[in-house]
């Protein structure tokens, strides 16, 4: 069986509201053109820190501005033969993000706000449910 570590972040601005993207249809078709937070898999042999910052970076051009907090872990079983472990930050941006292939848009949220979309990620919704975020 091969293991998969993914890292995702929960961004805030200075603000108070949270980035989330909306994925590529053509890029995931599996799952659709969900709303989500940012991350990706992890490379092995590197800090999930540094994952997790480079993850921000491709995908939304912006950079943590202090330490960010696990809030969970998730087990994502997609395919035979695979286990993917989801490691869930909350951390604080500044900027505007400038979107990589793998997004449509972005969009900046309250948490109230957050509550009432229907489309999305089902592992981030599990979060926002179960107030994990």
């Amino acid at each position: 069986m091969e293991l998969q570590v993914g890292v995702k972040a929960f961004l805030k601005n200075n603000g108070g509201k949270y980035l989330l993207v909306r994925r590529s249809s053509e890029k995931y078709p599996e799952v659709g053109a969900k709303w989500d937070i940012v991350g990706g898999r992890i490379e092995p042999g590197s800090p999930l820190l540094e994952n997790l910052k480079r993850e921000i970076m491709e995908e939304v051009s912006l950079e943590l501005t202090e330490e960010p907090v696990l809030v969970a872990a998730q087990d994502i079983l997609r395919a035979p033969g695979k286990h993917v472990v989801r490691l869930t930050y909350v951390g604080t941006i500044a900027g505007e993000p400038k979107l990589d292939n793998d997004h449509t848009e972005f969009r900046w949220f309250t948490k109230e706000e957050l509550k009432n979309i229907e489309d999305l990620d089902i592992y981030f919704k599990e979060l926002l449910d179960n107030n994990k975020i």
